[in-house]
């Protein structure tokens, strides 16, 4: 049922947002150049790894010793707004598309922390990612690493299809009045390490 609910409601999509795909691609292109696509390795469903997709929203600028410039740096004018109406999250549709997401489930993170999760936190890879999910309507990246994923496991635990239009409607008023897009002290979600207590223990 969550499959055929995926599908459907990802073509309706692609049809309804078809407008903001060729405007948000010009913006890019004028203001950034080329590539208008971000692509990014991310473990799904059982930790298959997948490529997903994103409207670009940083440059390539780099200092002196060719290294890129911090984030905040990158983001163009252009780039903060498509994040901040997360727009840059429209591409993910087709990933739904294929079946490597789902609209809800929790969020596809980095190949390289694969190996940081504790045996709690590495159930999230149990179910499907999602382009919204639990964390990201409970604080998103204003939270913590360790809140985030007590959040992704509890979701996990208690799936149903009702919870999902829950967490729609949720995340449509999140979009609408811009909240928690970034961390208290990035304008990105600065990278986990690894949580406080050990690798096989719980939260």
């Amino acid at each position: 049922m969550k499959r055929l609910f995926d599908f459907g409601l990802a073509l309706f999509l692609v049809v309804l947002f078809s407008p903001f795909y060729v405007i948000v691609s010009f913006l890019i292109l004028i203001k950034m150049g080329s590539p208008i696509l971000f692509r990014q390795k991310r473990p799904g469903l059982n930790e298959k790894i997948f490529g997903i997709y994103k409207f670009r929203t940083m440059t390539n600028e780099k200092d002196s010793k060719g290294e890129l410039l911090p984030d905040a740096q990158r983001i163009a004018g252009v780039g903060k707004f498509i994040r901040s109406t997360s727009l840059d999250e429209l591409p993910q549709i087709f990933n739904v598309l294929k079946g490597e997401m789902s609209f809800v489930g929790p969020r596809p993170l980095l190949v390289e922390y694969l190996s940081l999760y504790n045996s709690k936190q590495a159930q999230r890879h149990s179910v499907k990612p999602g382009i919204t999910g639990w964390a990201q309507v409970n604080g998103r990246n204003a939270i913590s690493w360790e809140k985030k994923f007590e959040y992704d496991v509890w979701y996990v635990e208690n799936q149903s299809f009702f919870l999902d239009l829950k967490i729609l409607w949720m995340t449509f008023l999140k979009v609408v009045k811009r909240s928690n897009i970034a961390s208290d002290t990035n304008v990105t979600m600065e990278k986990f390490e690894g949580s406080a207590c050990g690798k096989n223990e719980s939260f």
